[in-house]
This record gives C-alpha cells, sequence and structure tokens, in this order.
C-alpha cells in the first residue's frame, strides 16, 4: 500500500482524521492478517453511496435540463453503477492505497469491480465525514464532471443485442468482435475493436473495456445500416 499523502495531495485534502481514509482504503482481509475488526471500508461504503446518489442527482439535474424525471434516474443510476465507479476507481489511482490481506493480491483487486466500487464509496463516505459535504460535492463534481456532462440516453441502449437480434432475424446467424489493437499503461487501456460478419467487417469502435469498444462497434455498424 503506498503511503495516502500523494492521495491527499491529489485531491488538496487536509486531513482532519486520516483514520477514516486508512478504513476506506482497507479490505476486510487485511483484518484477518492483522487480527483486528471493524477497521474497514464496509459502513464508509454504506455513507458514500447515499453522498454520492444526492450529489450526481444533483448535478445531473442542473446539467440536463431536457431530461425528464425518468431519464435522469437511469442517468444517474447508469453513472453510480459498479462498473462505472470501479473504472472510475482505476482511472484515480486508488489500487495502490488499498490494505489488502495474503488471500488477495493486486491483480485480483484489479479485476473485481465490487471491491473497487465499495472502496470508492467508501472515500466518498470519508471524505464527507473529514471535509463535508461542500468539499466532497466540488471532488465528486471533479471527478464525475465529463461522465455527466456527455452523459447521452443512447448510452443506455445495448447495441450489441440490437445488431445481433437485427442479423439472426435476417441471416440466421451471429456477429463476431475481434480485438484489432491495445494501447495504454495496463491500468488505463484502450481496446480497438471490429466488428464483423461472415469476415466482413461492420463496424469498429473503441472503449476503456472490451465491452464498451464492443458497443461502440456494433453502434457504429448499425449507424452505418450495414448490409452483407
Amino acid at each position: 500500500m503506498e503511503d495516502l499523502s500523494s492521495f491527499f495531495q491529489k485531491f488538496n485534502i487536509k486531513p482532519h482524521n486520516r483514520e477514516l481514509y486508512e478504513m476506506a482504503f482497507t479490505h476486510a482481509s487485511f483484518n484477518s492478517d492483522a487480527k483486528t475488526s471493524h477497521h474497514d471500508y464496509e459502513r464508509l461504503e454504506f455513507l458514500g453511496d447515499a453522498v454520492l446518489d444526492f450529489v450526481v442527482a444533483t448535478n445531473l439535474f442542473i446539467l440536463h435540463p431536457e431530461m425528464r424525471e425518468g431519464d435522469l434516474t437511469k442517468a444517474k443510476s447508469y453513472l453510480v453503477q459498479s462498473k462505472s465507479l470501479a473504472a472510475l476507481a482505476r482511472k484515480e489511482g486508488f489500487i495502490k492505497y488499498i490494505r489488502i490481506g495474503h488471500s488477495l493480491n493486486e491483480r485480483d483487486v484489479f479485476n473485481n469491480n465490487s471491491i473497487l466500487e465499495d472502496v470508492f464509496e467508501a472515500v466518498i463516505g470519508a471524505t464527507y465525514l473529514d471535509q463535508g459535504i461542500d468539499f466532497v460535492s466540488k471532488m465528486i463534481y471533479t471527478i464525475f464532471i465529463e461522465e455527466m456532462k456527455n452523459f447521452k440516453l443512447d448510452d443506455l441502449k445495448d447495441y450489441k443485442s440490437i445488431l445481433q437480434e437485427a442479423m439472426q432475424a435476417e441471416y440466421r446467424e451471429s456477429v463476431q468482435y475481434r480485438v484489432i489493437d491495445e494501447k495504454g499503461p495496463p491500468h488505463y487501456r484502450t481496446f480497438y475493436v471490429e466488428v464483423l460478419f461472415n469476415g466482413i467487417v461492420l463496424g469498429k469502435g473503441e472503449g476503456k473495456s472490451k465491452k464498451e469498444a464492443e458497443q461502440n462497434a456494433a453502434r457504429d455498424a448499425l449507424n452505418k445500416k450495414a448490409t452483407i
């Protein structure tokens, strides 16, 4: 585990209670090895989840006056879902601060969306308790601003399923996806994917995960109204 000083510096935090942040970055497996209890992120995660919901909902309401109530609900759920928070935890470098027991290793944590989601929420909870609602609201806004501003209801569509159903209805066969390139460091990789049908490239896409890249490739194929 890396010292928390760089975390505090990154987010301009002057901690009043450093132990709160240590707890936020502590997985239950660490307690087993250290023979301690109730010194992990589980309670802070509960609080952080509520704070995140409130702050993200408030900002979506302000940033998207065109959205109706149901659309705002969908947008908030999408932005704070497990894989979204896990991706942000990776992007912000939270993994290097997490304390784990011998039963886990860093790769286990990196690939576990549930752990990263919980840590992200716990960090928000700890920051709220230590710095107050105004500070943590600005922190959340800074982390989420691009996702909140650029969110489109189109993001909720499952383009892979739409494309698959269209192709199977017409040709009774499935499409295939192929990774054609990967760029960037392991913790923030960009994947480039093609979607093919009978060896013909229907569309291309990129994303921070293979699933995201595949969705974008399927959307590209649908936008081109691909015909075989």
